[in-house]
């Protein structure tokens, strides 16, 4: 596991692989530990509805035999799950989809509510590329820190947005940063209507910034059948990678699918 809580958190972007556009409001990683800088606050008022187009988008499952806090699938199948903390400049996003779909792999995407509330196109953008979509908290602060409410209230803001703009709070809930839930916000995630809290078991440091080639490393130098991968939009080197990533998983016979496919028999 690559991870760990004292790691430094790195809240510089850089430019749009293919566009040089400045990635602002980007959060810190969700291992760090440390409190992140909020995003731009949105507009008052409710998010407004994404066009309604595209499938039903899913609910959360209660899958039997799995823990509360689910860091990875079955070892023995060749799948992986792709997941990307939803956050930063809408382009950068959009381009991780689109190399995701050239390659015919399938992510899932943990939005923050704040990001959906500056961005509400890109709830369906997501689902209609047969992504799936889950809550990241509302404004990405240290959730394990919090007092109750205030957590409660970070999970289910983000899932009310989630609701006016899927018709669904999203599949998965995955805490912010952090890599593993206490018990407190795992018995509040489960209050929200979430049956399980998603972690990972290969970070991909690439909110660091390292280089694509970096992130290519760290990522295939772990992964195996069953993992799920920690990314982010809004950075470059994550953008960059995306191809080549993709390529090596492919030739490892590896396939990319959402966290509900990787956790489906």
């Amino acid at each position: 596991m690559l991870s760990h809580p004292g790691r430094r958190a790195v809240l510089r972007a850089g430019g749009h692989a293919t566009a040089a556009v400045a990635v602002a409001g980007l959060t810190a990683a969700c291992g760090s530990g440390r409190p992140a800088a909020a995003p731009t606050a949105p507009p008052p008022g409710p998010a407004r509805p994404a066009r309604p187009a595209g499938p039903a988008p899913a609910h959360p499952r209660r899958y039997a035999g799995q823990p509360v806090e689910i860091a990875h699938g079955p070892r023995d199948r060749p799948r992986v799950a792709l997941t990307f903390h939803g956050n930063g400049d809408p382009a950068t996003a959009r381009a991780v989809l689109a190399a995701a779909e050239k390659a015919g792999a399938r992510i899932t995407v943990l939005a923050i509510g704040s990001w959906l509330d500056a961005h509400p196109d890109l709830a369906r953008r997501i689902l209609d590329g047969g992504h799936e979509l889950g809550n990241h908290t509302q404004r990405h602060l240290a959730i394990n820190d919090l007092p109750e409410a205030q957590a409660y209230a970070e999970i289910t803001g983000c899932a009310q947005r989630l609701k006016r703009l899927t018709g669904s709070i999203g599949t998965w809930f995955r805490p912010s940063q952090t890599q593993h839930a206490t018990p407190l916000v795992q018995q509040l995630a489960q209050r929200a209507g979430y049956p399980h809290v998603l972690s990972y078991d290969v970070d991909s440091l690439d909110f660091t910034s390292p280089g694509a080639a970096a992130v290519i490393r760290t990522v295939t130098g772990t992964i195996r059948p069953g993992s799920v991968v920690s990314l982010h939009f809004g950075y470059a080197d994550t953008v960059d990678a995306m191809p080549p990533l993709l390529e090596e998983l492919a030739r490892r016979k590896l396939r990319a699918v959402t966290t509900t496919e990787l956790l489906t028999p």
